[in-house]
């Protein structure tokens, strides 16, 4: 009788590479992985026996069309499971279980830093990447005059932080625009020319909330470094949504969601510092003098439950059952189907970049001539899809000008959830949607992101 693993492979050897009845977890997410290791992300990311194996791995509603897992995303069954363990297990005795699941978090910290590519003692578990940014964001010691180079295109959040230092401490905040796609050097030459000798701090995202614009994080921090300036990175919407090292990057602050592209429970996140930076930034809650150097001051925000963060090992072995490479590669799949079946249209407008190594799972596309927002309430109304719209100036602390659906699937979006939502475009292009005022906006639609 074949093994399962040797099941697998005989599948793959047929051309049916993921023939298993059900998901259990990570170990069955790992065999068929295995079962594909010979083939490139490429050639896996069109696949569909082995994506059936991992949208298995979920307990979804499939009445709806999930198209805004940008916001959060539901977790597999494995973590799900290890999260509400965890709960259980602490509420036995929550002084005492409690603090064993803390002090296993340990674990967790090493892995994550294993995982992403800095030393663990640079890596701080936090409950989003809100509080990550924003730990960096007021732990520095800025005096009035003292400039900040931004975006108008970074997460409200984070604009808003900066904004009320500027209020309380004279700061100034410059923020930069810029057309939407654009290339790595124009974004290069914007922020080399805003520099004055006033600025202080460059902050800007590794790929942006809204349409996805990726940054070159390497050669801005090199531009800031040789100009004595110090770098917060965005990475809300990068880990786990496609692979890179953080040490790679060479930035001085980098935080992210665990949330979104991980698929970890709602409430985590981490944040990244170098080393040297550890000593002189303040934590968001005071710290005794002995923690200036660990880490770990920047975690310390009083009794809070640690169950989400320790189901975040969980999500990370199912990321890497999975692989980085083929779960990017799956994301950029499903975005050029709709993005490739959408844009000979000529009312069709596409605000993302679609090169090799610019986009994988989050788009914006514009119908021209329909509000957005109409286009949204329209998809649910209709089709059942939940999407959002995007539009400048709202939320207000945010302005560009141009607008449309931001469509973000994950690794369990189905083909036929796709091709509906190709269908429900086309038949807005052709028949429109009802006429009437843009509807007030639902929460999660133009407030696009929980960091």
């Amino acid at each position: 009788m074949l093994s399962r693993r040797a099941f697998l492979r005989y599948g793959s050897a047929l051309g049916t590479t993921a023939m298993a009845l059900k998901i259990n977890g990570v170990e069955d997410v790992a065999a068929a992985s295995a079962a594909v290791a010979d083939r490139s992300p490429e050639e896996v990311a069109e696949d569909e026996f082995y994506w059936r194996e991992i949208q298995l791995a979920f307990t979804l509603d499939r009445t709806l069309i999930n198209l805004n897992n940008g916001n959060s995303c539901p977790s597999p069954r494995v973590v799900h499971d290890a999260y509400k363990r965890y709960l259980d297990f602490s509420n036995q005795l929550p002084v005492h279980f409690r603090g064993m699941i803390e002090r296993n978090l340990e674990t967790v910290r090493r892995r994550l830093a294993a995982e992403f590519g800095c030393d663990a003692e640079e890596m701080a578990i936090t409950r989003n990447s809100s509080e990550a940014l924003q730990i960096a964001q007021n732990g520095l010691d800025l005096k009035a005059g003292d400039e900040v180079v931004t975006t108008e295109q970074d997460y409200p959040r984070m604009l808003t932080t900066w904004d009320q230092r500027m209020r309380r401490e004279k700061i100034k905040v410059t923020r930069l625009q810029f057309p939407v796609p654009t290339t790595q050097q124009d974004l290069v030459n914007r922020f080399e020319k805003t520099i004055t000798p006033q600025t202080k701090v460059l902050h800007f995202c590794h790929i942006t909330n809204i349409t996805g614009q990726l940054f070159p994080v390497k050669e801005l921090s090199r531009l800031a470094h040789s100009r004595g300036l110090v770098t917060i990175v965005d990475g809300a919407h990068a880990a786990a949504h496609f692979p890179y090292k953080l040490h790679d990057l060479e930035c001085d602050y980098y935080g992210t969601s665990l949330h979104k592209w991980l698929l970890a429970p709602t409430g985590t996140g981490f944040l990244y510092v170098k080393k040297e930076n550890i000593a002189k930034t303040w934590p968001l809650q005071a710290a005794p003098d002995r923690q200036t150097n660990d880490i770990r001051k920047f975690e310390a925000i009083g009794t809070n439950p640690a169950a989400a963060k320790a189901a975040i090992a969980e999500a990370l072995a199912f990321h890497q059952a999975i692989g980085a490479e083929r779960k990017a590669a799956r994301l950029r799949y499903l975005t050029l189907r709709w993005a490739n079946a959408l844009k000979k249209h000529p009312r069709i407008k596409i605000h993302s970049s679609l090169e090799p190594g610019q986009t994988w799972g989050l788009a914006v596309v514009q119908i021209e001539g329909i509000d957005s927002r109409a286009l949204s309430t329209f998809m649910m109304d209709k089709y059942r899809i939940v999407i959002n719209a995007v539009v400048g100036g709202s939320p207000p602390s945010q302005v560009f000008d141009y607008q449309g659906l931001r469509v973000t699937p994950n690794i369990y979006t189905t083909l036929e959830e796709i091709d509906t939502f190709i269908a429900a475009m086309e038949d807005a292009l052709k028949n429109g949607v009802p006429s009437g005022a843009a509807p007030t906006a639902r929460r999660g639609e133009l407030d696009l992101d929980e960091g």
